[in-house]
């Protein structure tokens, strides 16, 4: 893909210079067990990024989701492997794997602290699809994790609204409102990790939720055939 001309993006040393207000650096965040990752997680990527102009995208793995404290994931290589080959050709799209090096559950606000020290001065918003929505006031220091990301709220098949209020009945006002200020009303892309585990299990086709390059490794590496998992990295 063609790198950006010269003139494609304002230079903010020259903006600034001109007096004219000079934008932060805008980075969404994106996390989830991403097994395995599929083009539902890359819609709703595209979808905040361009509803809310970001700069970068980063994809961040879950070693241990405290919500599914049961299930044992594919091994962190082979989800990695599975997001490197989703992107290749999504510029502005990284993956950040500090949580796969982290002890214990992998919280979402302490990946937020951690990156609000290493990024000062930049903008944090965290990607979130409209099913996050049922348990959000009952993740850890949830005000804390709206407070230091704006959210961004993708459209999945859920009615948004009606799950918006759900969980607002939890929350502050001030999370509320920075939940309402995140919708993204984008006609939604349906795809499912558990149903593509299923399906792959079951030896049925995924079809075209999985792109082809995913769906060789998969078959190559022998994923989601047997169950469970190690719990090697």
């Amino acid at each position: 893909m063609a790198e950006p001309g010269p003139g494609s993006q304002a230079d903010p040393i020259a903006e600034e210079a001109r007096g004219r207000p000079v934008r932060a650096r805008r980075v969404g965040i994106l996390g989830g067990s991403f097994d395995p990752p599929h083009r539902g997680h890359l819609h709703a990527a595209r979808a905040a990024r361009s509803a809310f102009e970001l700069d970068e995208l980063r994809f961040v793995p879950a070693a241990r989701p405290p919500h599914k404290p049961g299930r044992v994931l594919a091994p962190a290589r082979h989800r990695l492997r599975l997001l490197e080959l989703l992107l290749a050709e999504e510029p502005g799209f990284t993956i950040d794997p500090r949580e796969l090096d982290r002890p214990g559950p992998s919280f979402t606000v302490a990946t937020l602290r951690e990156l609000t020290e290493e990024l000062p001065g930049q903008e944090l918003f965290l990607v979130l699809g409209g099913d996050n929505l049922a348990g959000l006031a009952d993740w850890r220091d949830v005000e804390e994790v709206l407070a230091l990301a704006r959210p961004i709220v993708v459209q999945r098949e859920e009615d948004l609204d009606r799950a918006l209020a759900a969980a607002g009945a939890k929350l502050s006002e001030a999370a509320r409102s920075r939940l309402r200020a995140g919708l993204v009303r984008e006609p939604p892309l349906e795809a499912s990790s558990t149903e593509l585990r299923e399906a792959l299990g079951a030896g049925a086709a995924p079809g075209l939720r999985l792109p082809p390059a995913l769906r060789d490794y998969i078959e190559r590496e022998g994923l989601y055939r047997d169950a469970p998992f190690s719990d090697s990295p």
